[in-house]
C-alpha cells in the first residue's frame, strides 16, 4: 500500500510593498516640510488661553457703570486727572483691556492683507517652533534645519513682516487709539462712587497674571 505524499514545508513570505511603505511615508518627499506639531501641547495651550480669558473677563465691571454719563466731569487740574486715571485703571482694568483689544482688532480688520500677514507669522511660530515636537526637525527642500536655524529664520521673517509691511504701524496705531480712549475716560470719569477693597485688588493681580499664564503651558517653548 503506497504512503500518502508528504506536504512540502511552508516558507515565510514577505510583502515587499508593505515593507517599503514605511520608509516612503516617513521620508515625506525631498521638497516637503516635515514638522509635525505636538498636538497635546497645542490643545493644552488653547485650553489655557480660553480658561485665562474666561477667568479674566469674569472680573470685568458692568459696562453701564463704565459709561454712566452722570459720573463724568472735567478734572480740576492735571494732578486730579492723574489721580482719577490711576483709580479708574485699577477699577476698570479688564474693561480697559477689552477696549484696547477692540481698537487693535478694528485696526487690523480694516486692512485684511496686513491681518493675513500677521496670522501667517503667528502660525509659522506655532507650527514650526513653539509646538513642534522636539524630536522632529524642520525639513524643507531636502535640507534639515536645526532649532537655532529655525529660530533665526522665524525672527528674520517676523522682522521683515513687521517692519517692511504696514503690520507694525497698524498695531501701534491701534494700541495708541485704544490707549487714548482709556486715558480720556479715566481722566473724565469721577471715581468717587467706585469702591475697590483688598479682595478686588488681589483678584485684579491674579487676573492679570492669569491672562498670561498660558505662556507657561507644558510642552511649549515659551
Amino acid at each position: 500500500m503506497a504512503s500518502a505524499p508528504t506536504q512540502p514545508p511552508l516558507l515565510p513570505v514577505t510583502n515587499p510593498t508593505a515593507a517599503g511603505s514605511a520608509p516612503a511615508s516617513s521620508g515625506g518627499g525631498g521638497g516637503g516640510l516635515d514638522a509635525p506639531i505636538a498636538t497635546p501641547a497645542f490643545r493644552l495651550f488653547m485650553s489655557r488661553i480660553s480658561e485665562s480669558a474666561r477667568r479674566s473677563l469674569s472680573d470685568r465691571r458692568p459696562w453701564a457703570e463704565m459709561v454712566d454719563r452722570s459720573a463724568f466731569s472735567r478734572p480740576d487740574s492735571l494732578s486730579d486727572a492723574t489721580s482719577r486715571l490711576r483709580r479708574n485703571l485699577t477699577y476698570f482694568r479688564v474693561n480697559y483691556t477689552a477696549v484696547v483689544a477692540f481698537a487693535l482688532a478694528a485696526s487690523l480688520l480694516a486692512h485684511p492683507f496686513s491681518l493675513l500677514i500677521l496670522l501667517g507669522v503667528l502660525a509659522a511660530w506655532c507650527f514650526l517652533y513653539i509646538f513642534r515636537a522636539s524630536d522632529q526637525p524642520v525639513a524643507l527642500f531636502g535640507r534639515t534645519f536645526s532649532d537655532r536655524e529655525t529660530l533665526l529664520g522665524l525672527i528674520v521673517a517676523s522682522l521683515v513682516a513687521f517692519f517692511f509691511t504696514p503690520v507694525a504701524s497698524l498695531i501701534i496705531s491701534g494700541m495708541l487709539v485704544g490707549g487714548a480712549i482709556v486715558a480720556a475716560h479715566g481722566a473724565f470719569r469721577m471715581p468717587e462712587d467706585l469702591f475697590l477693597d483688598e479682595s478686588d485688588a488681589a483678584s485684579g493681580n491674579s487676573a492679570a497674571q492669569g491672562l498670561l499664564s498660558f505662556l507657561g503651558a507644558p510642552g511649549s517653548r515659551v
